[in-house]
């Protein structure tokens, strides 16, 4: 009895379930590669109507199912192409898992949905809705962002990089207060437009207005001389990567961009090498040190660590600095579930992919900078970046970020633009130049202000020279992380509530 009215929305509220589809597909387009930032205010403002409007909880709840089940489905198709494309897995089960997984991530805004729609009983669209709405969107977003190691990707927030004047706010709340600002700026331009209220239209210009003018606000200064920077994208595909007889392809590959363009800081994307660092050619290492050394400059090479120190053996994923500094190393510390380690009991999952090196170990969350090119280097791996409260442990030591990625597992998808749109938020939140070394792509550099400074064009092999200058100092978001957007999220959540308590005394 209890699960067929729990299920019963379903058979009665399909035509509100497809807009919520609809809506959720058409929010796709306000991230990159599109990046209609304003498609998000439309996208979740018809979300905010469908659940205020719920006749009930579980109804809500279903509409933001199938919201976010088409959002992710239409937002993370990549996935599939990771699974199938590049990995080999058989297409049934490559289907089966990106489907499974899009379908955990739409848990999320259904648990937002539901319970906006149970502490608002009213079942109308109005202020105390959109608090409600808006506050249980980004609880809810960033509970995704921890939650089984988290996976945040597409978070509402990451729509709003420049030019969205939204993006102003990003160095105060980080992407969850954009996150909550974008939920309110939807809800409240549907209380305007839809139920014509002139308050909600007034707090719409007056938030457009706020992040516009705070991001005028210069929140770090630069630090030291200009540096040249020389980013090296290999091009080289993953099905030949680790081929035996493409080993030596990859050695010159590489020896020959940093040949070509000599820079003050070389930087090599994630595992550019498929060896173990202490099983590289010495003349390879030796070759790449007297490079990076020509101009007293420094080279930091993405590559896969073995170590016995601790008793048994342990795999890393690395990053290994040298030239005219000493060697110094990091390890990527957040690691990704069924790519990087396995969770238990699911080894057969792994053996269905063609995945060398899926097993690596955390190197820990408190690692010291880099020390390279008379610049601190936070390093950063793969999808490391993708969680701006870890990104700020580096600061304020930090003044430039240098991500490394191997985006050769996403194919040609939205994966590659998606993530260059993540790396503008985490320049904006630590006012830091964002550096990108990426196998196939987005190979980039992204100014503090969160602005693509310059980018290489994707599936080709050369290498992204740029000048940059390091930075210090830290925005407010870099001193307090999630917290004032958390509390802000909870705060419109218990007025909400409170003034909901209120109305049936």
């Amino acid at each position: 009895m209890g699960i067929s009215r729990f299920l019963s929305p379903l058979r009665s509220d399909g035509r509100a379930r497809l807009l919520a589809a609809g809506a959720g597909l058409l929010g796709v387009g306000a991230f990159a590669p599109f990046a209609v930032f304003w498609l998000a205010w439309l996208s979740w403002g018809a979300l905010f109507l469908l659940v205020s409007r719920a006749p009930s909880p579980r109804a809500a709840a279903w509409r933001g199912f199938a919201f976010g089940l088409a959002q992710f489905l239409g937002g993370v198709s990549w996935v599939y192409v990771s699974l199938h494309d590049v990995g080999g897995m058989p297409l049934p089960v490559a289907a089966l898992a990106t489907l499974a997984l899009c379908a955990y991530m739409a848990l999320y805004p259904m648990a937002a949905a539901w319970s906006a729609r149970r502490l608002d009983f009213s079942g109308k669209a109005s202020w105390r809705s959109a608090c409600l709405f808006a506050a249980s969107w980004v609880l809810a977003e960033w509970a995704r962002g921890w939650v089984l190691t988290g996976f945040p990707w597409l978070a509402l927030g990451y729509s709003q990089s420049p030019p969205s004047p939204l993006a102003g706010l990003a160095p105060l709340l980080g992407v969850y207060g954009v996150s909550l600002a974008s939920a309110l700026l939807g809800a409240w331009g549907a209380l305007a437009v839809v139920g014509r209220q002139r308050l909600p239209g007034l707090l719409v210009l007056l938030l457009l207005g706020l992040g516009a003018g705070l991001g005028l606000v210069q929140w770090t200064a630069p630090v030291g001389e200009p540096l040249r920077v020389a980013l090296l994208q290999g091009n080289i595909p993953q099905d030949l990567k680790w081929q035996p007889e493409r080993f030596l392809d990859s050695l010159t590959t590489y020896v020959g961009l940093a040949r070509d363009n000599p820079a003050d800081l070389t930087v090599l994307p994630e595992t550019a090498v498929p060896a173990l660092y202490d099983q590289l050619p010495p003349e390879f290492i030796a070759d790449l040190k007297a490079l990076a050394a020509r101009r007293g400059g420094d080279l930091l090479l993405g590559v896969p660590v073995a170590d016995e120190s601790s008793g048994e053996r342990r795999y890393y994923n690395s990053a290994i600095g040298f030239g005219a500094s000493p060697q110094q190393s990091y390890s990527k510390a957040h690691l990704v579930p069924f790519g990087e380690f396995v969770p238990p009991g699911f080894r057969w999952f792994l053996d269905l992919m063609h995945m060398p090196m899926s097993d690596f170990s955390s190197g820990g969350g408190q690692q010291p900078t880099l020390a390279l090119a008379g610049q601190q280097i936070a390093p950063n791996i793969c999808y490391e970046d993708v969680f701006g409260g870890e990104i700020i442990h580096a600061l304020p030591r930090a003044t430039l970020l240098v991500n490394l990625s191997n985006t050769a597992w996403f194919g040609r998808s939205l994966a590659q633009p998606q993530h260059l749109q993540i790396a503008q938020l985490r320049a904006l939140e630590t006012g830091r130049p964002m550096l990108r070394a990426t196998n196939t792509g987005m190979t980039a550099v992204v100014a503090p202000d969160g602005r693509v400074q310059a980018v290489l064009p994707p599936f080709t092999r050369g290498a992204l020279v740029a000048e940059v200058r390091g930075y210090q100092g830290l925005t407010p978001f870099a001193r307090t992380g999630n917290t004032v957007a958390l509390f802000l999220a909870t705060l419109l959540l218990a007025a909400g509530a409170l003034a909901r308590r209120r109305e049936t005394q």
